[in-house]
């Protein structure tokens, strides 16, 4: 069974701990530091692969992880980089997180990254400066990106065939194509789109059948919003309605309805209105059709593909290109404080990575974070927010006890000097 849409839940690779290391060799008493620097932690792309035709990959396997940076050694060895984690998926999947549309992937090899790696952290060697010419410590690996997708396919089509219940248009793709869907005589036969390659080696389109629409589709009803979002893409409607029906005008009515209260500029595209079952009429074919065939028996299908040939040809010449896009969404906030019970607890990536980079066990890095924190503007929102000295400030997974900077210059130790989170935050 096609699965067009399913969630997926991504972690990039955390970057790998830098090296702390002396160089010690015989007769060399001062080789000084040779840490080397932990490696990036593998992304995760998203690549549209041809071969790939639907989402079912991942909905038995939603959860996927890229590989994670190894750490530096020493004689400054740097630590290996993890690992990428490609994921294929189908053309014209749009992909989605809880802020809204990521990125929309139209065409072969269009690629976006979904989950960033974490950065490795830097051995002592790279932490060697005029004031510190010996560091004892080095820093951790960055953790990676943690998402949670929303995975949505719209079918790339050339036609799209649209019409009720039990209209034919199973029969009229495989009389058009070489595709073979399930062909019966009761409604929603089709449970699922179906595509097929239609034209000769010169000119191919491709034509997707649609399943069903029955009145009220717009809103939800029978298999109508699961599937009409796969014809938003096609750059040409067929119209299919059974001229032999009880009121083949009302029919295509509900047809040209529920495509405008769908979309009002899809409804708008070039299309072609096509009267099927054209063996079983009872009388002459209404006015408002262009086309009337018979998939049955052959007639009209000639006609129909060198009218089809033309829309499409016509339609692809007057539209842009189809490229795919990355949504670059403006700068957020770049941390929030928010007081939990008798704590408060600051989040943002780039203070929780600073935080997550640290030795906590080495005082050079722990007053570099206090001034950094300061210089950010952490401190004074805590302050804003009601912290007091001495309460409880959780930055990722480690708890600290809250000390104004105008402590420090009363003599007494500062804000993220006073650590008292021997281990991770429980609550973190």
């Amino acid at each position: 069974m096609l699965v067009d849409e399913t969630n997926l839940f991504v972690r990039a690779g955390n970057g790998g701990s830098g090296s702390s290391s002396i160089r010690r060799e015989p007769y060399n008493p001062r080789g000084g530091p040779d840490g080397g620097d932990g490696g990036k932690g593998g992304d995760v792309v998203l690549r549209v692969d041809p071969s790939v035709f639907d989402l079912s990959a991942y909905a038995d396997r939603p959860h996927r992880r890229a590989g994670h940076g190894g750490p530096g050694g020493k004689n400054n060895r740097h630590g290996a980089a993890g690992a990428d984690l490609v994921l294929v998926v189908p053309d014209g999947t749009v992909v989605a997180d809880e802020h809204g549309p990521l990125a929309d992937l139209v065409g072969e090899g269009s690629s976006a990254v979904v989950a960033r790696g974490g950065r490795g952290g830097r051995g002592n060697a790279s932490l060697v400066s005029g004031r510190n010419r010996v560091p004892r410590g080095a820093e951790g690996g960055e953790p990676g990106e943690e998402r949670a997708l929303h995975l949505e396919l719209r079918m790339v089509a050339d036609v799209a065939l649209v019409g009720l219940p039990n209209a034919g248009k199973s029969t009229l793709l495989s009389g058009l194509t070489a595709a073979r869907p399930k062909i019966a005589a009761y409604p929603f036969t089709t449970l699922e789109p179906n595509l097929g390659v239609a034209g000769d080696v010169e000119h191919r389109f491709v034509v997707a059948d649609v399943p069903g629409l029955i009145e009220g589709a717009h809103e939800g009803r029978g298999l109508g919003l699961g599937f009409l979002r796969h014809i938003s893409r096609a750059r040409a409607l067929v119209y299919v309605v059974d001229v032999s029906a009880d009121d083949p005008a009302r029919d295509l009515h509900v047809l040209r309805e529920e495509i405008a209260a769908y979309d009002v500029e899809l409804a708008a595209r070039a299309s072609l209105v096509v009267a099927t079952k054209l063996d079983l009429a009872p009388g002459p074919v209404p006015e408002g059709f262009d086309l009337a065939v018979s998939a049955l028996t052959g007639e009209g299908l000639v006609e129909l593909q060198d009218r089809l040939r033309e829309l499409v040809a016509k339609a692809e010449a007057a539209e842009p290109e189809r490229v795919p896009f990355v949504v670059l969404r403006p700068g957020r906030d770049p941390f929030v404080v928010k007081r939990e019970g008798d704590r408060y607890r600051v989040t943002g990536p780039r203070v929780e990575r600073w935080v997550a980079v640290v030795d906590l066990d080495d005082p050079r890095q722990v007053r570099d974070l206090q001034k950094r924190l300061v210089k950010a503007g952490v401190e004074r929102r805590l302050e804003q927010a009601g912290a007091r000295r001495g309460d409880e400030v959780v930055i990722g997974n480690v708890a600290f006890e809250f000390l104004p900077e105008a402590d420090m210059d009363a003599g007494v130790s500062s804000g993220v000097d006073a650590v008292h989170g021997d281990g991770p935050d429980p609550a973190g």
